[in-house]
Parts: C-alpha cells; sequence; structure tokens
C-alpha cells in the first residue's frame, strides 16, 4: 500500500484500539500485572505471617535462622510483543484476515501498557528477525509499531518462534510481560520457551482461522503452503482425508497447549470470526479473579 493508505490505516487502527483500551481493558491491565512485577529488595529474619515461599535458603542455612526475601511492588513494567509476520499470517476465510486482527490486539495491549505508564517493545518475527523495537512510552512510540505491522511490503515466508524467543532471551534480561502473538504454525521452540517462562510472564494468543483446523467438504481442492509454496491436491469428499487431517490438527494443539501448561504460562485461543475483546476480557478477568 502507498504512505497515505497506510496512515489510513494506522489511523483507523489507532482510534478502533486506543479506545477499547482507555474505556475496557486499562483496569483490568493494570490488576492483572501490575501486582505481578516485583523487584528484589531486602532479605530479614522471618516473622510470623510470612509467606515460606519467600524463604531465602542459603541465609537461613548460613546464620541458623530463618530469614525470607522481601520484594517491593516495580512501579514500572515492560511489555514485549513477539509478533508472528510471516506468511501465513495473510488468511482468512471470515471476515477478517490473522494479520489483522493480531494488529489490533498488539495495538490495544500497548495502549493499555502506556496508560499504566509502562514500556512496551516489539519484536516482529517470521523465518528470521525482522525488526526489534525497544521499549518506550508514547502514543507516537505505539503507532511506531502498528505502521510497522501494517505495512504488508515486510511479510516473510516460514514461522521461527524458535528463533524469536532467542533473540528475547538473549536481549530481555530484565523481567517482562511477554505476549506471543501468532498463529504457532511451527515446531521446535518448546526449550526456549521453558527458558523465557523461568523469567518472564509469558502469554500465548493463537490467532487461527477455522479452515485450517477443519477441511470443508467440496471435493478435489488445490491448496498451497504459503510459507513453503508446495502445491498439493487433496480429495476433501474423502471422510478419511478430513479426518485424519482433523487428527493431526488435534496432536498438533495439544502438543501447543501442554507447551504453555509445562511452563505455567497462559494461552488464549481467537478465531478469525471471533470477537478478540470478549476474548480479552475474559482473560484478564481470570488472571484478575
Amino acid at each position: 500500500m502507498d504512505a497515505a493508505d497506510l496512515l489510513k490505516k494506522v489511523r483507523h487502527i489507532e482510534i478502533k484500539t486506543k479506545g477499547l483500551s482507555k474505556h475496557i481493558f486499562s483496569g483490568d491491565y493494570q490488576s492483572a500485572f501490575k501486582g505481578r512485577g516485583m523487584s528484589f529488595s531486602e532479605v530479614r529474619e522471618y516473622q510470623y505471617g510470612d509467606d515460606v515461599r519467600n524463604i531465602d535458603w542459603n541465609v537461613t542455612a548460613r546464620t541458623g535462622d530463618p530469614h525470607v526475601k522481601i520484594h517491593e511492588e516495580e512501579r514500572e513494567l515492560t511489555l514485549m510483543l513477539l509478533i508472528d509476520q510471516s506468511n501465513s499470517s495473510l488468511f482468512g476465510t471470515q471476515k477478517r484476515y490473522k494479520n489483522e486482527i493480531i494488529a489490533e490486539i498488539a495495538a490495544v495491549l500497548s495502549f493499555s501498557a502506556i496508560s499504566n505508564s509502562d514500556k512496551v517493545g516489539a519484536i516482529l518475527f517470521s523465518n528470521r528477525i525482522d525488526k526489534f523495537i525497544a521499549p518506550k512510552k508514547g502514543r507516537k512510540h505505539i503507532l511506531h509499531i502498528v505502521r510497522e505491522l501494517v505495512d504488508d511490503n515486510k511479510k516473510s515466508q516460514g514461522t521461527d518462534l524458535k528463533k524469536a524467543l532467542e533473540y528475547l532471551n538473549n536481549l530481555q534480561k530484565r523481567r517482562a510481560i511477554v505476549f506471543i502473538i501468532s498463529d504457532f504454525l511451527c515446531d521446535d521452540y518448546m526449550d526456549d520457551l521453558k527458558l523465557a517462562a523461568k523469567r518472564h510472564d509469558i502469554i500465548g494468543i493463537r490467532v487461527f482461522d477455522h479452515r485450517e483446523v477443519e477441511l470443508p467438504n467440496v471435493g478435489l481442492l488445490q491448496v498451497i503452503d504459503s510459507e513453503t509454496n508446495i502445491k498439493k491436491t487433496i480429495d476433501t469428499s474423502s471422510s478419511y482425508v478430513r479426518a485424519q487431517y482433523a487428527k493431526w490438527q488435534k496432536e498438533k494443539m495439544d502438543q501447543l497447549k501442554n507447551a504453555f501448561v509445562g511452563t505455567n504460562s497462559d494461552l488464549i485461543h481467537i478465531q478469525t470470526e471471533d470477537d478478540y475483546v470478549k476474548s480479552l476480557i475474559k482473560f484478564f478477568k481470570r488472571r484478575i479473579g
């Protein structure tokens, strides 16, 4: 798209998502995350009522008396967005494409963060690191992120979440809230996810189209993999073919769910036909509750 169309699209996303973040998500964002950003302050002797999970066993062993670690809430948190920019995001059989929803979700989270005086950074990835945007505050900074997301001249092919997580782990040493917004059509990222979850608060947002998990019964269908350009003809009238495809998709999703459950991380599923606002509200309410 040309510069005028790009600016128009950025402005449209700003108007829609800034209003949502202001009236719906800002309070929930603060409640869900502000109490989780804790920095180490001191060690003192254990007092009745202290949480035993905060016992510093090294100091306790050295002194012979139980001591606990005291933490204080960090006033400023960092929100890092890992955003899938691969060709598979340019798909949708319902109202919208996946990349459009991904951009709006990223904008809503970003405006919610800066309204709570937090910094926002982004790692845009495909089969490579397409763009790193250092964490900063301010409307101008968020619009820069949105502009990068809607610029359709920068889409690449494959999806390599492993590479994006490696980049995050090497770059972001201080604890952050990390949203991974992707369709998760990739493998071999489990070890890097575990490492990231030890330091950061990880939330995955899987954006998908229902035709990616369920084949329609429309006879012979020629399909192309947008990330490898491999073409195939599938007989969708075969109940066996549809069942095998559904089974394969279920196995992939079970692997994804197990990866996030195993790292004590959250995972949100949003279809292209869904109202992502309702899904985000449900997530925040669950975190607060």
